[in-house]
């Protein structure tokens, strides 16, 4: 009976049902099942045996381990191998044997003179077939056959005609001498119609077109990659490494290494007042300009079951390919560290003590995953909206969508924790929009993490293309581009985040950065280390001002003597007529500054002065009012004079990051966090307790809206060693001995103690231990009247057991119950 035609009355047809797929049917017959089974074990046999060749030939090094198993192509490599392996037995050891005959016959015959070079050629292009991605290649094997196959024909053709064009009806012993049938093929029929010399030049010709084609050098370009490879040659043989390896490691070490140079934009007697300030100047330094995503492929499989239709009326309900990331910052030459040139016998660390980092992966198996998750939530909320691409990070990915017309972005916002579900990631941030795009970002971490190396930021275009002592290697960030900063522009920054989230590491990051980029006479440190364990390594370096401080209360006192050094600078600015040190630096160079007449003083330049605090809480809970006091002095005035300050602490709460101190703070450097209010105590804004640690941090500098999301450059302990070692040998450190001690008089008291040692003694005992020095509670514990129980107070300030009178307040006691002993010993005499 026919069917009926359905309620809505379309008449439309009953599309046919899909055919099951037709099950693969066995080899009938015994022999062609053991055939068939024999070819599937060739296969697994050749498959077990390229993987096994191209993981050992991955293992070597660290760039090619963890590469994604859809681009490997250990088939091809271990074909190359295997023929290389038959050639070398056919050419080089004149092997015996019918396969090895006809190879040496056929490849001598081929290639004549040049056939012992194969086997060299099929080893290196073998391993970089195991070791490169197959992505990127394939746009360039046109080029690569047509450069390879150019360079062959003309130098086999120059080698026949060297050996006088012999004709291959002298028999084949003559065409192995020579260029083989490809040289002849090359040069015969051209040098019976031209004579043999323009036959060479024409020859010649192709060899170096085929040169151009694989070196992808156009023709205009060829005297600077000329320049740029004979600047390389002259700057290896004059270098630190020149002669090791012909010499040997003895002459390595009897070589001094040179200084490492950095090519300074304007020469100090060009510099006028006003030169380091640039309208709408910012402390972090651009890296490469940003790329434009490529446009989606079409011939890529469909990344999610059932992705959104594309845009438009009447779109198709079709499946989208998966997008393309964002292309990388492209690959630059790794400069050396810069340095401006100074006098006398310092040199700068080497750029080799600092170790490169992993290679980035632009596309892994696992950024397809999460675009297909995250195209099945938008399909599941029937959103339209599409995911357009992502930029991989060395930390996390950020993941591109695209809305459509007259869709709320709080409906994609609102999806946080569905997305979080999907990706099985509870560190999920959502960006509405990207900076500078029409687009959403959600921000899922890496699960395979790209290590960000010191070093590489250090050598970055971004880092080499400014010579400025205070310019420090920060690390990458979500686009990949390295991110360096300048802590004279910042010009203070507060580094905040929980334990083990990667303060320390920055600290270390950022001293590290100043030894590898200045000498002592650019940039002088004041390392204030309350837990004594974090910086003990840079005990002993000449940029030292004084030894590292560890004690809280010294470390108040040093603050009060950078204020002090402030107002000198500021006395000698506002003496000169200069607004910046830095003009003041220039002028003294120059030698158009001198001091006033009857002065014995000789003006110098100032250094830059830098204050790390490694944490903050510690000193204000020794000496809170005198610690926010100096440091907010600082902050609010010390920029024009050189002095800046980095204040770090793991306990971002507001009785620390006090408001005075944030308002003149202006730059934030925030780790992971522990809860949201930290995150707002740090930044003003949510975020840092959405980063996943080690390393991941949100970069806000001064004068930005949004933070910068970066992973934080990695420095080993030995790395730092070896710098400090180095500098160390290069001079030897010159302390300020007035810094530990203030320069405000104590108030002078009696020191006659008279009949009242013993009530003193009693009085310093009850202060210490009760940790409350107040005057009012010495009249009530010792029975004494107001005088004596001030003069006792008044004693004990002069000794050093309290504090100076706050008003009201009760006095803060300096002494510990474990110190008290002592004191009373001096007391006694």
């Amino acid at each position: 009976m026919p069917a009926r035609a359905s309620s809505g009355g379309s008449g439309r047809k009953k599309p046919a049902s899909r055919k099951p797929a037709a099950k693969k049917r066995m080899p009938d017959g015994p022999i062609a099942f053991a055939v068939a089974m024999f070819g599937q074990f060739l296969l697994v046999l050749w498959k077990l045996v390229a993987h096994t060749v191209g993981g050992a030939a991955r293992a070597v090094g660290r760039s090619a381990r963890d590469l994604d198993p859809d681009l490997r192509r250990d088939g091809a490599g271990l074909i190359l191998l295997a023929a290389g392996i038959l050639v070398a037995g056919a050419v080089w050891w004149q092997s015996e044997g019918p396969l090895l005959a006809y190879t040496r016959l056929a490849v001598a015959g081929t290639f004549g003179t040049f056939s012992p070079i194969l086997p060299l050629l099929f080893l290196p292009v073998a391993v970089k077939l195991m070791r490169t991605p197959a992505s990127g290649r394939e746009g360039d094997a046109g080029r690569l056959f047509i450069g390879f196959s150019s360079i062959m024909l003309g130098l086999l053709g120059l080698i026949h005609i060297g050996h006088g064009i012999p004709q291959p009806s002298e028999g084949l012993e003559a065409l192995q001498k020579s260029g083989g049938l490809i040289g002849f093929v090359a040069s015969g029929p051209l040098s019976a119609v031209i004579t043999p010399w323009l036959t060479g030049l024409l020859l010649v010709l192709v060899l170096l077109f085929g040169i151009l084609v694989v070196t992808a050098t156009p023709i205009r370009r060829i005297p600077e990659r000329l320049q740029t490879l004979f600047g390389a040659l002259l700057e290896r043989d004059t270098g630190p490494d020149a002669g090791i390896g012909i010499l040997g490691a003895d002459a390595e070490k009897k070589k001094k290494p040179a200084k490492p140079r950095r090519k300074a934009s304007r020469s100090a007697e060009e510099s006028v007042a006003g030169d380091h300030e640039r309208p709408y100047d910012s402390p972090v330094l651009p890296d490469e300009p940003e790329p434009v995503a490529p446009p989606l492929t079409d011939d890529e499989e469909a990344a999610a079951a059932s992705a959104p239709a594309k845009r438009g009326k009447g779109r198709a309900k079709a499946k989208d390919p998966a997008p393309d990331p964002t292309p990388a910052p492209g690959a630059t030459e790794q400069l050396s560290i810069p340095s401006r040139v100074v006098e006398g016998d310092y040199e700068l660390p080497v750029a080799s003590m600092l170790k490169p980092g992993s290679a980035a992966k632009p596309r892994t198996k696992a950024n397809d995953e999460m675009v297909a998750a995250l195209s099945g939530v938008l399909t599941q909320f029937k959103l339209d909206a599409d995911v357009t691409g992502f930029t991989r990070g060395p930390t996390v990915t950020r993941y591109e969508i695209e809305l459509g017309p007259a869709v709320k972005v709080e409906k994609v916002t609102a999806l946080a924790k569905n997305i979080s579900l999907a990706v099985k990631s509870a560190d999920v941030r959502i960006l509405s929009p990207i900076p500078g795009k029409s687009a959403i970002g959600v921000e899922i971490p890496n699960t395979d993490k790209d290590i960000v190396s010191l070093g590489d930021v250090l050598r970055s275009p971004a880092a080499t293309s400014d010579d400025h002592p205070m310019l420090v290697g920060l690390g990458k960030d979500v686009e990949g581009s390295n991110v360096v900063a300048n802590l004279a522009k910042m010009p203070h920054v507060l580094v905040a985040g929980a334990t083990g989230a990667g303060k320390s590491t920055c600290i270390n990051g950022l001293i590290t950065s100043l030894m590898m980029r200045s000498t002592p006479d650019e940039v002088r440190m004041i390392l204030v280390d309350p837990k004594r364990v974090e910086l003990t390594m840079y005990e002993g370096i000449p940029h030292l001002i004084t030894p590292i401080i560890t004690n809280p209360k010294r470390a108040a006192e040093a603050l009060q003597w950078v204020v002090g050094e402030m107002d000198r600078r500021y006395d000698d600015l506002a003496a000169s007529g200069y607004r910046h040190v830095d003009d003041f630096n220039a002028a003294v160079r120059k030698g158009e500054l001198t001091a006033p007449p009857g002065s014995e003083r000789v003006y110098e330049p100032y250094p830059y002065l830098l204050v790390i605090v490694d944490e903050l809480a510690d000193l204000m809970m020794v000496a809170p009012r005198d610690v926010e006091d100096a440091v907010v002095r600082i902050t609010q005035l010390a920029r024009a004079a050189g002095i800046h300050l980095v204040l770090a602490t793991q306990r971002p709460s507001v009785d620390v990051v006090t408001g005075l101190i944030k308002a003149n703070v202006p730059s934030r450097l925030a780790f992971a966090t522990s809860s949201l209010s930290d995150s707002r105590v740090i930044l003003d804004q949510p975020g840092a307790e959405k980063l996943v640690g080690k390393g991941d941090a949100l970069f806000l500098p001064m004068g930005a809206g949004k933070p910068i999301r970066l992973q934080n450059a990695w420095v080993s302990e030995k790395e730092i060693r070896g710098i400090v070692d180095h500098c160390k040998k290069q001079s030897e450190p010159s302390y300020r001995e007035d810094v530990a001690v203030p320069e405000t008089k104590k108030k002078e008291i009696d020191e006659d103690i008279g009949d009242d040692l013993d009530l003193l003694l009693q009085a310093v005992e009850l202060v210490v231990t009760t940790q409350f020095g107040s005057t009012s509670m010495l009249q009530r514990k010792l029975r004494v009247g107001f005088a004596k129980a001030g003069r006792l107070m008044d004693l004990m300030e002069s000794r050093d057991v309290v504090g100076p009178s706050e008003g009201s307040k009760a006095r803060d006691v300096l002494v510990t119950p474990d110190e008290l002993p002592g004191v009373l010993a001096d007391i006694r005499g």
